[in-house]
């Protein structure tokens, strides 16, 4: 599918080739395929593609692309075009990009939706973008608890939606009171009640639950789907493995793109402005730290100039702590997010992470002590820039385990700021245990 994805990408930079052909490839793939294929094309050439694109296909293409690549498209559609693109256009699919569209837009979507379909908008944006309520599905089998096993049969030889393993029974206010699976009601009798067949441990879930651990509550229970209700047990609609999987793959995305200071909304063909706006913000923060780095730098101006082995040295102490910590980080970051640290097991990871860091602070100190005494034959500044290595590492350890864990109590992503934060504390941590060392035990 990638291969497929690639071609269809160089299909629409090369400008020769006609629709026809571009509509065939785009028809081969799904829509968030297709989706991802005009995000990695210049504005100009996405219009052009957009064209070439059948209207009943639009709308699904346009919910998988990226916030800020709709809102680029969508400005160079005239009104006829997005009257015509929002004419088909359901609850779930105007939920999705209610965020990145004008009031107007919206407002014309819902204009051309069913009473039913704008009772299910209403109902779901009311919630926050991370809560289940917004994204539940509506598309789910109910009984009342009173029918009879026949007429759960009737019900099953209509269309079944996908991931569904199980008929939901409310009762006559419409509160969910259990469910049934399907391998119980084929071997049941026609004339028994559906209430006598009810699974005695059937999950669900609040309407008011985050998303990412309403995904990790299904994955749990072993289903394909999990009913969603509210405080007051009223059946509301179900998260299936679908939309747990799309959105535990969002979340992933998320952070990798957090951990340099991008949105995962961003475009890849955005305007010039606009990305350097977002990422020269990032790059000033840097800015700060760097200077910081470098004032401590320049406590020791006089111990450089008599020693100009310490200045060409340096950059490998900052960068063995730097690695060293983000992969204590890394480390520490997933565990928080699989909720795996607590405060019975923190000090004895903290306690393992040391030891780590001192084994391997002492194996490369001797290596590159070695490295030293022979390229500068200097025995004492090996041993300098060997301690240092052990210190920075083992500083390394300690901050990529006590920073992520603070920041998240104090409600900071750690895999936002977590990495800037850390290179920080171990360039100084190097710079001035090199620095200090060498002018101890140099001059």
């Amino acid at each position: 599918m990638h291969s497929q994805v690639s071609d269809l990408i160089e299909l629409l930079i090369q400008e020769e080739h006609s629709c026809e052909s571009i509509g065939k490839a785009m028809r081969e793939l799904t829509p968030d395929d297709v989706a991802l294929a005009l995000e990695s094309i210049p504005l100009a050439q996405r219009t052009q593609a957009w064209q070439s694109i059948k209207q009943a296909n639009r709308l699904d293409i346009l919910v998988e692309m990226r916030g800020e690549s709709r809102q680029l498209l969508l400005r160079e559609l005239d009104d006829a075009d997005i009257e015509r693109l929002f004419a088909d256009a359901e609850a779930e699919d105007l939920l999705e990009i209610a965020d990145s569209l004008p009031d107007h837009l919206v407002d014309l979507a819902l204009s051309q939706m069913d009473s039913k379909q704008r009772e299910y908008y209403q109902q779901g944006i009311v919630y926050d973008d991370e809560l289940v309520g917004r994204w539940m599905d509506h598309d789910l089998l109910i009984i009342s608890q009173s029918a009879r096993v026949s007429e759960a049969m009737r019900l099953l030889k209509k269309e079944t939606p996908n991931y569904t393993q199980m008929i939901y029974l409310v009762n006559r206010t419409g509160r969910w009171v259990g469910c049934v699976s399907f391998d119980k009601l084929f071997k049941a009798q026609s004339h028994e009640p559906v209430s006598s067949l009810m699974d005695e441990d059937c999950p669900f879930i609040l309407d008011t639950t985050n998303l990412i651990k309403a995904a990790e509550q299904l994955e749990r229970s072993g289903l394909s789907a999990l009913p969603v209700v509210n405080e007051h047990q009223v059946l509301l609609g179900r998260l299936h493995a679908g939309l747990a999987l799309e959105s535990l793959r969002l979340e992933n995305e998320a952070q990798q793109m957090s951990t340099a200071g991008l949105n995962e909304e961003s475009d890849l063909f955005a305007p010039v402005r606009r990305s350097a706006g977002t990422r020269g913000i990032w790059l000033g923060i840097n800015l700060l730290t760097a200077f910081l780095a470098s004032s401590f730098i320049g406590l020791f101006e006089a111990t450089l100039q008599q020693v100009v082995a310490l200045a060409v040295l340096m950059p490998i102490v900052a960068s063995m702590g730097g690695i060293a910590g983000s992969q204590t980080l890394t480390l520490i970051v997933r565990g928080l997010a699989l909720g795996q640290i607590t405060r019975s097991n923190f000090k004895s990871l903290l306690l393992k992470e040391l030891k780590v860091g001192g084994l391997n602070g002492i194996l490369w100190a001797i290596v590159i002590g070695l490295i030293t005494l022979w390229w500068f034959d200097n025995p004492m500044l090996g041993i300098v820039i060997g301690l240092a290595i052990i210190i920075n590492i083992i500083m390394a350890a300690f901050s990529g385990v006590i920073i992520p864990v603070l920041l998240d109590t104090f409600k900071i992503d750690p895999a936002l700021s977590g990495s800037v934060i850390l290179t920080t504390v171990t360039d100084i941590a190097g710079f001035v245990a090199f620095l200090g060392l060498g002018t101890l035990l140099l001059l």
